[in-house]
């Protein structure tokens, strides 16, 4: 089973000449990957082994104009030196094929954040009341689709977002100190 270790969402055209280039710079097969999440999307694909793990790098379509590319392993997950190569290769070749970054996944940086548009009525996500019985960041975190070990940066973009909800006044008083003082550097 191939599991996601990275997962870069980008959006915007690209023309046959640029999809030939980005499948040239990371060596893809210009044919579809047929296993595991994704593969309906799948244009372009590769598997190799890094030290003892088995990746798969994939390039899918999702849309017109949106585009997904992938780092998978089978097993044994790579090690952060890995993951943060290919972060790295992935934003600078995608930036190079002219598209727009939407987000990565796990996100190392605030700009690799998905995030939305503030709602302020009752049909926010988290609708008009506080729905978690937590009242400490660190329980939190999850909820909101951040690991404990995230960057500081990444926190605070998902903070920011959820105190922007209509629910987050309903919040226990302890986790909305916590989150200024969080916010704040304390």
């Amino acid at each position: 089973m191939l599991w996601p270790a990275l997962r870069a969402l980008y959006h915007g055209p690209l023309s046959d000449d640029r999809l030939r280039a980005l499948t040239d710079e990371f060596a893809l097969d210009p044919t579809p990957r047929t296993e595991g999440p994704g593969a309906a999307g799948s244009v372009a694909h590769r598997t190799f082994t890094e030290g003892t793990a088995r990746l798969t790098l994939d390039l899918a379509r999702t849309g017109d104009f949106a585009w997904v590319l992938t780092l998978f392993h089978d097993g044994e997950r790579p090690g952060t030196d890995v993951v943060e190569a290919h972060r790295s290769r992935f934003r600078a070749a995608l930036d190079r094929a002219g598209l727009t970054l939407v987000q990565i996944d796990p996100p190392a940086t605030a700009d690799e954040v998905l995030t939305a548009a503030p709602e302020t009525g009752p049909d926010s996500a988290l609708g008009a009341h506080w729905p978690w019985p937590h009242d400490g960041l660190d329980r939190v975190w999850p909820r909101l689709g951040v690991r404990a070990d995230a960057p500081r940066a990444v926190k605070e973009v998902r903070l920011r977002e959820v105190m922007r909800t209509p629910a987050w006044p309903t919040a226990p008083e302890a986790l909305r100190q916590e989150a200024e003082a969080f916010l704040s550097g304390v």
